[in-house]
């Protein structure tokens, strides 16, 4: 991984959305944001953040909707923060540290993307402009699509030390996310990214990079925007055989999950083989992905442990798994005004039947196809099946939960407060959320 280069947040938890995320103590904003090397490293940045350790947006995503659907047991109810998720409702309060630092990174990364994009606009060599808005971009949306997926309303931009930032529905910003990445697409189909620009960011960013992660991620976020023609759209543009869409880490910047989750037996681990579905939503028993996700350990507890992408400290996370685009379409004819069912019905079975050494991951089913009621409500119910296995550990869970209308008793929470650091400083901040 490229060495980072970057404005550490100093404080960041004391600023709310007001966001006046400088560091008095780091390199000028003029230069950092006119020199294209300078600008390199705080997009190389923005992955960091993203991705390293217990503050990351990798780590509270995964963290907070595994605690919420079930999908995870606790292990040690002294990571209180971590506890509270699993009690739920008022337990998670607006001084939740999992809540506070999902609030104050993923708008960390929205506020440092949003100055690279602007900077980048400003340079001569359109290239390596190309990729710096680009790579800027995918980051920024998958900021947006967290706070989406987590609070009833999200900072519509960032704020300044004069004008805290006003606020937008969930939705609205989803459809924010598109845009972002549909302006990322413009731009790269205007000038692509050179050679210049790919030797100052990680080895696993590349054009096919680009295209894979923005069409996947414009699915992904149109999907839940209901916006159901372009979710299909871009998921048939994704090259699904391509394994390159991935968070990447070495020695220095470790697997999160790994690393606090995984190694330590110490905070939770996966519940069991139903991934923490009831009994008729639960995997069959034959299903393949049950051992790729957990492995057992037959001496010490729990039996159940995570596996999947978390089996090391240096194992890359994919930022989408493949089958994810066909549960999209799956999804989509189903929903659209004029369902087409029979075609849903044979991205589901595109899931179901295939088999690990088919997978670009190593992720398959193996079973028979769905046999099944063909109708609506059914199909939705083994979409979310499908979703939930396919996607464990994914951060989605609490997302998809709400949007497939499952019974609130197999959530802990719908959406989480906002953080008081955030009503502190900004009179704009909504009323917080029943439960």
């Amino acid at each position: 991984m490229k060495k980072i280069f970057f404005f550490i947040l100093i404080g960041a938890g004391l600023a709310g959305c007001k966001q006046d995320f400088t560091n008095p103590g780091a390199i000028n904003s003029s230069s950092a944001f006119t020199s294209p090397r300078a600008m390199a490293g705080v997009a190389v940045g923005l992955q960091n953040v993203y991705t390293i350790g217990r503050l990351s947006p990798v780590y509270t995503s995964i963290t907070a909707a595994g605690a919420l659907t079930n999908e995870f047991r606790l292990m040690n109810a002294g990571n209180t923060d971590e506890a509270n998720l699993f009690v739920g409702g008022s337990a998670v309060d607006n001084l939740n540290g999992i809540v506070g630092n999902m609030w104050t990174w993923n708008n960390k990364i929205i506020f440092d993307a949003d100055n690279v994009i602007a900077g980048a606009t400003a340079l001569g060599d359109r290239k390596f402009a190309a990729g710096l808005i680009a790579y800027a971009s995918i980051y920024k949306a998958l900021a947006i699509g967290n706070l989406a997926m987590f609070f009833e309303q999200i900072p519509a931009a960032p704020g300044t030390l004069t004008t805290p930032a006003t606020f937008q529905t969930r939705m609205d910003g989803f459809k924010r996310a598109v845009t972002t990445l549909k302006n990322a697409q413009t731009t790269l189909a205007s000038n692509s990214a050179s050679a210049t620009f790919f030797a100052n960011v990680p080895a696993s960013v590349d054009s096919a990079f680009f295209a894979n992660t923005i069409n996947a991620l414009i699915a992904r976020y149109s999907l839940f925007a209901a916006d159901y023609t372009t979710a299909i759209t871009a998921s048939n543009a994704v090259t699904v055989s391509n394994t390159g869409s991935i968070f990447a880490f070495d020695a220095a910047v470790t697997n999160p999950i790994f690393t606090n989750i995984t190694f330590t037996n110490n905070i939770y681990q996966i519940l069991d083989s139903t991934f923490g579905l009831p009994n008729t939503l639960a995997p069959e028993l034959t299903d393949m992905r049950i051992p790729f996700y957990t492995s057992i350990n037959a001496t010490v507890a729990p039996r159940y442990r995570v596996r999947g992408f978390f089996t090391s400290p240096q194992q890359s996370i994919p930022i989408y798994v493949p089958d994810e685009m066909r549960l999209i379409r799956a999804e989509c004819l189903v929903r659209q005004t004029s369902p087409n069912l029979t075609a849903a019905v044979a991205e589901i079975n595109a899931v179901r039947t295939q088999m690990p050494a088919s997978d670009p991951l190593g992720i398959g089913a193996g079973l028979t196809a769905y046999s099944g009621t063909v109708d609506a409500p059914s199909l939705l119910n083994e979409i979310y099946r499908q979703r939930c296995i396919e996607l464990c550990m994914s951060g989605m869970r609490l997302e998809d939960s709400r949007r497939f209308g499952r019974p609130a008793s197999e959530r802990k929470r719908n959406f989480f407060p906002y953080p008081t650091r955030e009503r502190d400083n900004n009179p704009n901040t909504p009323v917080d959320p029943a439960n």
